[in-house]
């Protein structure tokens, strides 16, 4: 025969699970505040790697990640994308002239200004020492000489002032569309290509 089942021993337990629940609620709430914590302080992470120690751009790290996102998409939609390789002229120089400073202003100088020229789509980044990579896209190749003739001259329109002396610097600039075949290392690798062609050109003009 089945022992009766005891009331207040249903309610004990009853008040038991009540309390379980309720704790175990309270864990669930303190270990998602615990997972958003988490999250913010990796997003941070993220963003400090990222991101350039000198200039306010990106780094090579996220420019090669976006060049690599961007060759995708040309390849799956065929849409037309520029990749554009940039170098400080005469940055040794003005090193050389006017100290580490000087030549850490004329980075920070040309990073603000093309950066301030590009539009919310496009990436500008430190790439390099001197060099700094800009992806535009969508565009047209048309479209991508004006808009290099825009960014040097938005370069050269301000003189930075060091030592009260006015240094206006320039920069070489070099590009490749992004092929349908394309890798980013390729494209990359045609830019740079296309830069240093440049600035043999002008070496050779002096």
């Amino acid at each position: 025969m089945h022992q009766p089942i005891d009331p207040r021993s249903v309610e004990d337990d009853l008040i038991s699970l009540k309390i379980e629940i309720a704790n175990l609620r309270d864990e669930n709430v303190k270990l998602k505040h615990e997972i958003a914590a988490l999250n913010t302080h990796l997003a941070e992470i993220e963003t400090v790697a990222d991101s350039d120690t000198l200039t306010p751009l990106p780094n090579r790290r996220r420019f090669l990640r976006e060049l690599r996102r961007a060759v995708s998409y040309v390849a799956r939609y065929h849409g037309g994308a520029a990749l554009l390789y940039v170098d400080v002229d005469d940055l040794k120089a003005i090193n050389d002239s006017y100290g580490h400073h000087a030549g850490d202003a004329a980075l920070i100088h040309v990073a603000t200004k093309l950066r301030d020229e590009l539009r919310a789509t496009d990436l500008v980044a430190r790439i390099g020492g001197d060099e700094f990579g800009l992806l535009i896209e969508p565009i047209e190749e048309s479209a991508v000489a004006a808009k290099i003739e825009k960014l040097k001259a938005a370069i050269c329109a301000t003189a930075l002032i060091v030592d009260s002396e006015r240094v206006r610097g320039t920069v070489s600039v070099g590009y490749t569309m992004i092929r349908l075949d394309d890798t980013a290392e390729a494209a990359l690798a045609r830019a740079d290509a296309a830069m240093y062609a440049i600035k043999r050109a002008q070496r050779s003009e002096r």
